[in-house]
């Protein structure tokens, strides 16, 4: 079997993947990092007018070019991506506390971090849906390299897809190509894994695409707490 046709074949999976969840799992949401992953599974639900919702966390720490992406998707797919903001009375309490930039003091500091900015709104995106999809891909780090097509969600009381868990990162790029989606800048410039700004920086050749990220802390806890529960999530059978 070629390349072409194994790439045609995760991509009809992943298709079928989404028609499920727009069909059996209402109200479903994917929750977008605007980076290239994401932009596939948005075209793939916008281009096919799936009932599934779009949503981004606006951390207040994104790149510039990452901001830039929603006014790329408006003028696309002619829709506006959902925003989720950070409680403001929790930021300032964190930055009076600790310092703006206290997350490179220890992990512990970065987590809460990350709790703040990010789980905490992602909570709130997610109340009362059945299903949430993200871009994750077990190619990405040593924490996805177990990652299911399906997952139960304890935390969330909710099921949980991760539609490209089987992609390449060549598959993503040769389907940005192939259909002109719209893609973060950051991306052309050595960023294959884009968080916040002051948390995320390029990487060189040879490293891991996922090296950028939390670059000062060891590989085993760069995850941000949105797909990590106590440490794991329950993993299931993949579709």
């Amino acid at each position: 079997m070629n390349e072409t046709s194994e790439y045609e074949i995760r991509l009809a999976n992943t298709v079928a993947i989404l028609e499920k969840i727009a069909s059996e799992f209402t109200p479903a949401v994917f929750a977008s990092s605007l980076a290239a992953e994401d932009m596939v599974l948005t075209d793939l639900i916008l281009r096919r007018q799936l009932n599934i919702g779009i949503f981004s966390l606006e951390t207040g720490r994104l790149h510039k070019e990452t901001l830039a992406m929603l006014d790329k998707i408006r003028a696309t797919y002619a829709v506006d991506i959902q925003l989720f903001k950070p409680n403001l009375d929790a930021v300032e309490d964190y930055v009076r506390q600790h310092g703006v930039n206290a997350f490179y003091d220890s992990v512990n500091m970065r987590k809460e971090c990350c709790r703040i900015r990010k789980v905490e709104p992602l909570n709130r995106a997610l109340k009362d849906k059945k299903a949430w999809i993200t871009g994750q891909r077990r190619a990405q780090s040593a924490t996805r390299t177990e990652l299911a097509v399906q997952e139960d969600d304890v935390a969330h009381a909710m099921q949980k897809f991760n539609p490209l868990a089987d992609w390449s990162e060549d598959d993503v790029w040769h389907y940005i190509r192939s259909n002109n989606v719209p893609y973060n800048a950051l991306h052309d410039k050595g960023y294959p894994s884009i968080g916040c700004e002051p948390c995320t920086r390029a990487i060189q050749p040879g490293e891991d695409v996922r090296a950028g990220r939390w670059w000062w802390e060891n590989p085993e806890s760069k995850e941000c707490g949105l797909h990590v529960v106590d440490g794991k999530l329950v993993r299931i059978k993949a579709i």
